[in-house]
């Protein structure tokens, strides 16, 4: 599976690489300072990639107070490759403390926020614009008709989400579809092997509803890599930036602790690293579009990209799905296979299919639903 191979991304025409690069590093300024990386110091990681086959290039007017996209640009100007590239920003976050309207999904800075994305990307369109985090405010049918005037203005080629819930993206979904809007064919969320909260309802619904969703920290903040181990007395023990306050944000528990063991050993089994097999799952399970990854140096990010140079045996994979499984909570018990045989269906076995039979999910509706 190498990197210049390109796949669908949601129900569109748009083909991206199985690994996108992330660019949250690439600048030195803002929220993610501590771990950026000058022009200079981003130009190899960024070459790299472009040189490896990749295509998808994903960073966020937020990231590093702007830096990032700024770097990303010139880099892509450098490399003459705007057409080649598949460039993707995002827009929620404050970016003028104090303006109320500076921040959010509303369509004064939906617009606001884009043209200044242009402006520092140095190009006239983004390939994906997506909404960044779900503000709990703004209606849904104003995000939408903000991104088809956008989409209509030919500053933005495809629209997207990220980090919404489910509901609200069956919700936009269905009703771009309904409405002949612009539709949303990228959704952007956190999974992991210690991350699968996404399988509960939003990939389900993504797979339904025709989005292509593209995994980010697909390491877990870092805790895949094998870099890290559980001292009793520390709490954890390794280099990386989980090992500094704040790291990351993910809480650990007993159950991530132990899955590394089984990661290792399905690593050593392979002749492979734990953050290669922990990429691969990743962009290997079903409804997944592309990985975004990110790296410190040029050979880092070779490291990752060898992640897609062998194939996950299905039975080393069924040992990192049981460990890693989650049980669902709540109502979320109510939808699974065992509850719905023993209880809907009576034990009584059912959905008995005949040979060559292959379910047909519809991803779009009529004009007239």
């Amino acid at each position: 599976m190498a990197l210049d191979q390109y796949y669908l991304l949601g129900t569109s025409g748009l083909r991206v690489s199985r690994l996108a690069l992330g660019t949250m590093n690439f600048g030195t300024g803002g929220y993610h300072a501590a771990y950026g990386k000058t022009l200079d110091e981003s130009r190899p990681i960024f070459r790299r990639y472009l040189d490896d086959g990749g295509n998808f290039v994903d960073t966020a007017d937020f990231y590093t107070a702007g830096e990032s996209e700024t770097i990303v640009g010139r880099l892509v100007a450098e490399a003459k490759a705007r057409d080649r590239v598949v460039l993707t920003t995002k827009f929620t976050n404050s970016v003028a403390p104090g303006d109320p309207n500076a921040g959010g999904n509303g369509r004064k800075h939906m617009i606001r926020a884009l043209e200044d994305s242009l402006h520092r990307l140095g190009t006239d369109y983004v390939d994906l614009f997506l909404l960044h985090t779900w503000d709990r405010l703004t209606p849904v049918d104003e995000v939408l008709r903000t991104f088809d005037d956008l989409v209509r203005a030919g500053k933005v080629r495809y629209a997207g989400l990220s980090d919404v819930p489910s509901w609200y993206a069956a919700q936009a979904q269905t009703l771009a579809r309904t409405q002949s809007l612009t539709p949303m064919i990228n959704l952007q969320l956190p999974y992991s092997l210690v991350e699968r909260q996404l399988e509960v309802e939003h990939l389900p619904m993504a797979q339904t509803l025709g989005y292509g969703i593209t995994a980010w920290s697909p390491l877990g903040g870092g805790f895949l890599s094998g870099k890290y181990r559980h001292d009793a007395a520390r709490g954890l023990a390794g280099d990386g930036r989980l090992s500094t306050p704040g790291g990351s944000g993910l809480p650990l528990t007993e159950r991530d602790w132990r899955l590394l063991e089984p990661l290792e050993s399905v690593a050593n089994q392979l002749g492979v690293t734990m953050a290669q097999v922990a990429v691969n799952w990743v962009a290997t399970q079903p409804g997944i579009s592309s990985a975004i990854v990110g790296a410190s140096s040029a050979d880092q990010l070779g490291s990752t990209m060898a992640a897609l140079d062998f194939e996950l045996p299905a039975e080393l994979r069924k040992i990192l799905d049981e460990a890693s499984a989650v049980a669902p909570e709540s109502v979320y018990r109510m939808f699974t296979p065992g509850y719905q045989s023993q209880l809907v269906n009576a034990g009584v076995k059912v959905g008995d299919e005949p040979d060559g039979y292959r379910a047909v999910v519809r991803n779009w509706l009529p004009q007239n639903a």
